[in-house]
């Protein structure tokens, strides 16, 4: 039997950049991509919290993501999300702590999202809609529904706009899956707060 990848050794919240503050607008937008982002994981991988909370563990990240009531407080906290329940504030640090959980799983499961990249640059190339390809058309549908549940403007949005989010962040998590991932991804989410852009699928 093959022994498992050794993943690189993971950065911490530390390696992360902060050259200023995000005031509360700022971190509003960070919440609502890194929601997305993790949809998007979900939605592809079929994921969910008991992978989150793994990969915090395995972060040294319990103290931020200590169960699934924290991590579901952490991800209502996005301004997309429908419902009152959730905390109003995400401090930096445990942004930069989703950031890391993010992109640890989206390693983890590189090889389904490079698979799922290649089908669609595939589709691109031979004039085919992504959702005649099994891997990518379930991937659009549980992302649509998914996010037709739980976000705010869910029930407004059309089905093209949610499946070019859903394409878009496809692309993104091969980005978040590399080695200087989490990186990156906090440099996109500070690079987009600072301009004031959220991408929720109606502003797309």
């Amino acid at each position: 039997m093959p022994s498992p990848v050794k993943l690189p050794t993971p950065a911490t919240v530390e390696t992360l950049p902060l050259l200023n503050q995000p005031d509360p607008s700022q971190l509003d937008n960070i919440k609502a991509q890194l929601d997305l982002v993790l949809l998007a994981l979900e939605a592809l991988t079929g994921i969910g919290s008991e992978a989150m909370l793994q990969a915090a563990s395995e972060l040294k990240l319990e103290s931020m993501v200590v169960d699934r009531v924290a991590l579901w407080r952490l991800r209502q906290s996005s301004p997309l999300r429908r419902g009152q329940g959730g905390r109003k504030k995400l401090d930096v640090e445990e942004a930069r702590a989703l950031v890391l959980i993010s992109c640890h799983l989206a390693k983890q499961q590189a090889e389904t999202i490079r698979r799922a990249v290649a089908l669609l640059e595939q589709a691109t190339e031979q004039q085919r809609e992504p959702h005649q390809i099994a891997l990518l058309g379930d991937y659009l549908d549980t992302f649509n529904n998914t996010y037709q549940e739980r976000m705010e403007d869910g029930d407004d949005v059309s089905p093209a706009v949610l499946t070019n989010l859903a394409l878009k962040l496809l692309i993104d998590l091969l980005f978040y899956s590399a080695a200087n991932g989490s990186r990156r991804l906090w440099l996109a989410l500070m690079d987009r707060s600072n301009d004031g852009s959220s991408r929720s699928a109606s502003s797309s």
